[in-house]
């Protein structure tokens, strides 16, 4: 089963915010990390700490939840954040990610 994740990035506490989704997680948050889009946002804004995570089933479940998300003010998103990781440490750096292989 397909697994989906809306996310949030962010270069540093109370910094820049990305929210995005994926069917991909890992390779998603790599991406990101290895500025693979050297023009996109998260590059340009160095959003390389994934800060808030939450897991769907669904596809259009998760694209819902994406869009509610970005139609929030700034001050309910960084509460969000902080519910989940008060100290907005980076969510992925306990996971064995292979950053020698990345799909494109």
């Amino acid at each position: 089963m397909k697994h989906w994740a809306v996310y949030i990035m962010s270069n540093k506490p109370n910094g820049v915010i990305y929210i995005g989704v994926s069917d991909n997680i890992d390779e998603r948050v790599k991406e990101h990390k290895l500025k693979v889009y050297p023009k996109s946002f998260t590059a340009k804004y160095n959003c390389d700490k994934l800060v808030y995570l939450e897991e769907f089933e669904n596809g259009s479940e998760a694209g819902k939840r994406e869009r509610q998300f970005k139609k929030w003010k700034r001050d309910w998103k960084i509460e969000l954040i902080e519910d989940l990781n008060p100290n907005w440490n980076d969510l992925s750096l306990n996971w064995n990610l292979n950053f020698n292989r990345i799909r494109k």
